[in-house]
C-alpha cells in the first residue's frame, strides 16, 4: 500500500494522542484533588469509575474510550506499515512490536471506558483486569515464562522513556514552533514521569512471574499505592501526578504537532532540525 493512501492515518493518530492526553489529564487531576482532600491517588480503574458518577461523566468516558480506540488503531497501523520508519532490523522490529502491544493495552482501557459509559460496571481495565490477565497467562504451559518476558519488556519500555527524556529524542518528531521549543522542560519532565511509571509496572509484573503470584501484578493504582508506603511517599506520589499532567501535555503536543516520517511534507522542519 502506498504511503499516500495512508494519509487518513494522520487524523487518526492525532485523535488517538488527544484521547490518551484526556485520559492522563483526568487520572492525574483526580488523583491530585483526592490527595488535596486527604485521600489517596487513583489508578485507571478508580478514575474511570469516578468519572462515571460525575455530571457529563458518560460523555467524557465516551471521549476517552473512542480516543484510546483511535490510538490503538494508529499504533497497529504504525506497527504494520512502519509509518515512523523504524526499519526491519532487530531494534526496529522490537520497537514495532512494542507499538502494537501498547496500542492493544490502550484499546482494552478504551473498551472499558465505553462499557462504563453505556452502563456496564463489569469491565474496569484497571488493577483487577491486569491481575486477571496475568492469572490466565500463568495458567497455560510456560505462562510464567511469558509473564516474565512481558515484565522485562515493560521495564525496557520504561527505560526507553527515561532515555528519551534524557536524550530529548522526541524532538525529532515534533514540528518546530514557539511552543515546542520553549516548553521543552515540561515535555521532558512528563516523558520522564511516564518512564518511572512504566518501569515500576514492569517490576511488578516481573515480580509476579518470579513468585508465580498473579496478585503481585498491577498498574498505575498499585504504583501509587507502593510509592505512598515509602518514606516521603505522599510527596513522591504528588510529584508523579504532576509529572503525569506534564505527560498529558506532551500527548496533546503530539496530537497537534507530531510528524509522521513516512507521511510528512519534506518541507516541515522538526525541533531537532531547527536546533541542530
Amino acid at each position: 500500500m502506498s504511503n499516500s493512501r495512508l494519509d487518513w492515518a494522520v487524523p487518526v493518530m492525532r485523535a488517538g494522542y488527544a484521547g490518551r492526553g484526556v485520559t492522563y489529564t483526568t487520572i492525574a487531576a483526580l488523583s491530585l484533588w483526592t490527595i488535596w482532600q486527604g485521600g489517596s491517588a487513583q489508578g485507571t480503574s478508580e478514575a474511570l469509575k469516578t468519572i462515571e458518577t460525575t455530571p457529563f461523566g458518560s460523555l467524557l468516558l465516551c471521549i476517552i474510550g473512542l480516543g484510546l480506540l483511535f490510538y490503538m488503531l494508529w499504533r497497529l497501523l504504525d506497527s504494520i506499515a512502519d509509518l515512523e520508519d523504524e526499519g526491519r532490523d532487530a531494534t526496529g522490529l522490537i520497537a514495532r512490536i512494542g507499538m502494537a502491544v501498547t496500542g492493544l493495552l490502550h484499546g482494552v482501557i478504551g473498551a472499558a471506558a465505553l462499557f462504563l459509559a453505556f452502563g456496564s460496571s463489569r469491565q474496569d481495565g484497571g488493577e483487577s483486569h491486569i491481575v486477571s490477565i496475568t492469572q490466565t497467562v500463568m495458567s497455560v504451559p510456560f505462562g510464567v515464562f511469558v509473564v516474565g518476558l512481558a515484565g522485562l519488556a515493560t521495564i525496557g519500555a520504561g527505560l526507553y522513556y527515561l532515555h528519551k527524556a534524557w536524550s530529548q529524542s522526541y524532538r525529532e518528531k515534533l514540528v518546530a514552533n514557539h511552543f515546542t521549543t520553549h516548553w521543552n522542560a515540561a515535555l521532558r519532565f512528563g516523558v520522564a514521569a511516564q518512564g518511572v511509571v512504566v518501569t515500576i509496572i514492569g517490576i511488578f509484573l516481573s515480580y509476579a512471574a518470579w513468585t508465580a503470584e498473579p496478585a503481585e501484578a498491577g498498574g498505575l493504582g498499585q504504583t501509587f499505592s507502593w510509592l505512598s508506603q515509602q518514606v516521603y511517599g505522599q510527596i513522591f506520589v504528588t510529584l508523579l501526578c504532576v509529572g503525569l499532567l506534564s505527560f498529558a501535555l506532551f500527548l496533546f503536543v503530539n496530537a497537534a504537532y507530531r510528524v509522521v516520517p513516512r507521511l510528512a511534507d519534506p518541507g516541515i522542519k522538526t525541533v531537532a532540525q531547527k536546533l541542530s
